[in-house]
């Protein structure tokens, strides 16, 4: 009775035939996987998840003889394309911000055109009626929420004490939930943070 080779085994034959020069047998080895690695992006970088595809291959083919066999080929071409990913994602962060996988979303990280014209269409708004505060607490509330200037950098900009700071920050955000408020955005998402008070 002749043994049917698991699916691993057949990964780590095609492997060894690819490592001994038999391009073809890299070819259909990823072709296995080239649906799964396209699902695995496809959820993540709308657009963009060819091209990470690609360079999950290319690096897998330059790591091909660093492979150990202790685990699954595809487990080890997850991992190849998980370092892809959060690599591709750092690579697009602002400069110097340090992103924690474990807790920042696609959604954190992405804007589509979509959104990107719903929150330029919102902070236009808020910025409409930022301008109708005094010019002190609009500076305040978009030094402390845009620029993210806390009290103590806030007390040496505005030369007041912390204490003070405290103060007008209150008195500003009540400020800007009236003007929200009476324009019918008071109970709005994007607005919300800049109307609560610190902690």
């Amino acid at each position: 009775m002749v043994r049917v080779m698991q699916p691993h085994e057949q990964d780590f034959e095609l492997l060894d035939r690819w490592r001994a020069g038999d391009n073809a047998a890299g070819e259909a080895l990823f072709a296995r996987y080239f649906d799964s690695l396209c699902g695995f992006f496809a959820t993540k970088c709308h657009g963009e998840a060819e091209d990470l595809v690609q360079r999950t291959l290319l690096s897998c083919v330059r790591s091909k003889d660093a492979f150990r066999k202790q685990s699954s080929f595809r487990t080890y071409l997850f991992t190849v394309a998980r370092h892809e990913l959060y690599h591709h994602f750092r690579q697009r962060a602002r400069d110097g911000e340090r992103l924690d996988f474990g807790t920042t979303s696609v959604a954190d990280l992405v804007t589509t055109p979509a959104t990107r014209l719903a929150k330029d269409a919102e902070r236009r708004q808020l910025v409409e009626i930022l301008r109708t505060l005094p010019l002190e607490q609009q500076t305040l509330l978009e030094l402390h929420y845009w620029e993210e200037q806390d009290v103590s950098a806030l007390a040496e900009i505005f030369e007041a004490t912390p204490n003070a700071i405290r103060v007008r920050l209150h008195r500003a955000r009540a400020a800007l939930k009236d003007k929200l408020q009476a324009v019918g955005q008071g109970d709005a998402p994007w607005a919300e943070r800049m109307t609560t008070d610190d902690p």
